[in-house]
This record gives C-alpha cells, sequence and structure tokens, in this order.
C-alpha cells in the first residue's frame, strides 16, 4: 500500500515510521541543569553513526505544550550528557523515567537508581546500565520541531562481566542483554534471539552461485 509523506500529518507519519523502523535501541539520557539537577529519559529516535570520532545522534521532540523537553533544554544549557543503554532486568526501571515529571524532580531518584560520577565530565551516569557513553555536544539540527542532538563519544563504560578481553575490546553482546524498542506506546523486544548471517566476499558469492 502506498503513503505518500507530503500529504499525510505529522501524527500519521510518526505511526508508520515507529511501526515499521524495529527494533530501535533505546538511549537512556542522562542530564543535568546548571544548578546540578539530574534528569533521565529514554529515547528511542536513536544510534550510533561514526566511529572516528564516535558520534551518536537522539531525535528529541517537544513537550505537547511545544517548549523543550529537560533533557534538551539540559544539553544545551550543560553541553554534556551520558547515554546508557537499557538491560531487561531495568526495563521497568527506564520506564519509570518516561514519566512526565517536574523539571525539579530526579527521575533516577524516582526510579530507585544509582548514580555513578562519570570520568571526563559533570554528568553522572546510570549504575545499573551495563553500557554507559560519556557525550560532549558535537552539534544540534533542528529538524522541523524536533532537535537531532549529535554527540561526540569520549569515554564509554562496560560491565566487568561483559568484556572478554579488554586488550582486544572484545565484548561478550548477548550478556548486555538489552532491549530495543517495538511499535505502539509500550512494545520492546530483547537481543536474545540471533541469527548469525556470515558476509561474503565475491569469490564465496560466486562459489554459491554455481554451487
Amino acid at each position: 500500500m502506498f503513503f505518500d509523506f507530503e500529504t499525510l500529518p505529522a501524527s500519521q507519519r510518526y505511526k508508520l515510521v515507529v511501526s515499521t523502523v524495529v527494533p530501535r535501541p533505546v538511549a537512556w539520557v542522562v542530564s543535568q541543569d546548571e544548578a546540578g539537577v539530574v534528569n533521565a529519559a529514554p529515547f528511542s529516535f536513536f544510534n550510533v553513526f561514526t566511529d572516528d570520532p564516535v558520534v551518536i545522534g537522539i531525535g528529541i521532540g517537544p513537550k505537547p505544550g511545544g517548549s523543550f523537553k529537560d533533557t534538551l533544554a539540559n544539553i544545551k544549557a550543560l553541553k554534556q550528557f551520558v547515554v546508557c543503554l537499557v538491560p531487561h532486568s531495568h526495563l521497568d526501571a527506564m520506564n519509570a523515567t518516561a514519566i512526565d515529571f517536574d523539571p525539579l524532580v530526579d527521575e533516577l531518584d524516582e526510579a530507585g537508581l544509582t548514580k555513578v560520577a562519570s570520568t571526563k565530565i559533570k554528568v553522572p551516569r546510570i549504575g545499573e546500565s551495563p553500557v554507559a557513553m560519556e557525550c560532549e555536544t558535537f552539534q544540534l539540527i533542528p529538524v522541523g520541531h524536533h532537535t537531532i542532538v549529535l554527540g561526540k563519544v569520549v569515554a564509554m563504560h562496560i560491565r566487568d562481566e561483559a568484556v572478554m578481553d579488554p586488550a582486544k575490546n572484545y565484548i561478550d553482546t548477548p550478556k548486555l542483554d538489552l532491549v530495543g524498542r517495538l511499535h505502539g506506546r509500550g512494545w520492546y523486544t530483547t537481543t536474545r534471539d540471533r541469527v548469525e548471517v556470515p558476509r561474503l566476499d565475491v569469490a564465496e558469492w560466486d562459489a554459491k552461485k554455481k554451487g
């Protein structure tokens, strides 16, 4: 079926995109205002885009009234933030941080999560998250009523038991047990079901065709 995005309203385009571009990784973003109040919120318009430097991107929309979400306001003020990844064990805690609390409310305290000091930036990370990326703002790009936040990763923390070989930077990804965002308002998926499909070179492809 054909859907013309030039004629559909934004709310309907949103439904189509989030129902089909799945699963999406979840950025559990920790930010902090100039007074030191910490905020945490999940965003699934998120991914990593480059490796030198490592730059991640997060799409942040406005509050229902049109003002900046606390996360974006804090990033604009401090130019630093932490992206944590969400383990299956703490999916409910992540969901709690998505509640639209007052800006003065610390979502990590509300959700019973542990603040751990970052190494290179002021903003703390979530102790219960198996992966945390300390970020400095690389660029802010206004797109319609959204803002694409590009962050340069300056440090990464990975839970010890998921690091197979620190010298070679080999990570046991399944041990992280991360979740991804699916469709609708409350659907998520785990990374437990996997299919391995090795990449082929030209010779292997030609041999496969002949076989």
